[in-house]
């Protein structure tokens, strides 16, 4: 899948077509990162199918499937707690309806990026080379919004 097919997958499904919106998103997301991080999105806002099931986006109605948001970076994994990771120091727990006390310092991102999107966002951080392998060996493709991803 290209990452024009990605962007506009996320466009038409998480922002209704709106630029701006995505903008917004984007912008609030950009605004808390440091240099040293990126932030992608990934699963079936970017694919238009859920990778477990291929079930279809929001096949369950509007506004039911969720974004998965993904920072990128060594300085990000700082801001989950200790029990917000599945392998302590590379890949975390999303803070989400399930983890929604991982990271305390992304509540008020999270709430204002499900504000812009009117469904759930989840926010979880990783490694450059998380997110390398995870595209790579599990073909789970990723869309960059902001900043680049280092690859392995």
């Amino acid at each position: 899948m290209t990452e024009t097919e990605m962007r506009s997958n996320l466009l038409r499904l998480v922002f209704g077509g709106s630029e701006e919106l995505f903008e917004e998103f984007r912008s609030a997301v950009e605004a808390i990162l440091p240099p040293d991080a990126a932030a992608v999105v990934r699963g079936s806002s970017v694919t238009g199918r859920r990778h477990e099931d291929q079930s279809p986006f929001d096949s369950k109605g509007p506004g039911t499937s969720d974004v998965d948001l993904t920072l990128v970076g060594s300085t990000v994994l700082d801001w989950f707690t200790e029990e917000g990771f599945y392998i302590p120091g590379v890949h975390s727990k999303p803070l989400s309806e399930e983890h929604p006390d991982v990271a305390p310092g992304l509540v008020p991102l999270r709430r204002k990026l499900i504000s812009i999107v009117a469904r759930p966002v989840n926010i979880q951080a990783t490694r450059d080379f998380a997110m390398f392998l995870k595209e790579v060996l599990f073909g789970q493709p990723y869309l960059t919004i902001v900043g680049k991803i280092e690859s392995a």
